[in-house]
């Protein structure tokens, strides 16, 4: 039986798709797979510098060659790490309701300089957290009864600082909106 290359689209017959393992044979050109590797990525969502390095390190494209494409790709502004950043920050903060401190960990994650993640971090101030974490408990309180036993209430308090602090939201910030929450329920405020 002979080998057939299968091409995009025809009746069976594709052939690999470019950036994948089976194009990164010996005769193509490190180059282009790199730039089909980063387009592809690219395609899908915004990435960082650092996450399209690592992806090129994954598919064994030497690390000269991923530095020439990725300083390529920064130079027509393809890749962004600073605004990449800012709209990281944007769309954790409104969609998760996450504090800075948790973004801050997912862009220190993503490879992105400290600098640039405290530069995008300063869309969101004080204020604007205090405000995200009375909304997601009041969120949750709008299903939820205030119990009126003292350790009832406690595993309430509790509960919900919790969930604050998971979304990176300090000890002290929960458990000041959460006791403020109960209150202005149990006056019906809420």
């Amino acid at each position: 039986m002979q080998n057939r290359r299968r091409r995009p689209g025809g009746g069976g017959q594709d052939g690999p798709t470019p950036g994948s393992a089976a194009d990164a044979t010996p005769e193509a050109d490190p180059h282009s797979v790199a730039r089909a590797i980063i387009l592809r990525q690219l395609t899908s969502s915004a990435k960082s510098r650092h996450q399209l390095a690592d992806k090129l390190a994954e598919r064994d494209v030497p690390e000269d060659v991923a530095n020439a494409v990725l300083d390529r790709f920064e130079e027509v502004q393809l890749i962004d790490d600073a605004e990449f950043a800012r709209m990281w920050v944007r769309s954790r903060s409104q969609t998760r309701s996450l504090a800075r401190s948790a973004i801050r960990r997912e862009l220190a994650g993503k490879g992105i300089d400290p600098e640039l993640a405290e530069e995008a971090l300063e869309q969101i101030s004080a204020d604007d957290e205090v405000e995200a974490a009375k909304d997601l408990v009041g969120r949750k309180l709008r299903r939820a009864a205030v119990p009126a036993d003292p350790q009832e209430r406690d595993k309430l308090v509790r509960r919900l600082v919790s969930m604050l602090a998971r979304k990176g939201y300090s000890p002290s910030l929960g458990f000041s909106v959460v006791n403020d929450a109960l209150s202005a329920r149990q006056d019906g405020g809420l």
